[in-house]
């Protein structure tokens, strides 16, 4: 039986999943968005539900700036928060 792909939350820096985790890519465009399927090219990062992790990385206090290598603006980080939480809702809304 194959083992399940592992990643670390970029802000608490547990393991998980990666299907229990979202990634946040920076495309080769230089856009920051929201990847729910984890397949979009770029360099990406990922964040677990924990909602001061969230919390933590769009205040701008986090690492996901650095972590994408860009700058997260506030229009992004609004943005890329919408998504987070629109996409962890419908997941314990699953459960």
């Amino acid at each position: 039986m194959r083992k399940a792909p592992q990643r670390s939350c970029i802000s608490c820096r547990k393991v998980f999943d990666k299907k229990d985790l979202l990634r946040i890519v920076r495309t080769p465009e230089g856009e920051v968005v929201v990847d729910p399927s984890g397949k979009m090219s770029g360099r990406g990062a990922y964040i677990c539900s924990d909602p001061e992790c969230i919390k933590k990385q769009l205040s701008g206090k986090g690492r996901l700036g650095a972590n994408l290598n860009t700058v997260i603006t506030p229009e992004q980080s609004a943005a890329i928060k919408e998504k987070v939480e629109e996409y962890f809702g419908s997941l314990k809304g699953e459960q």
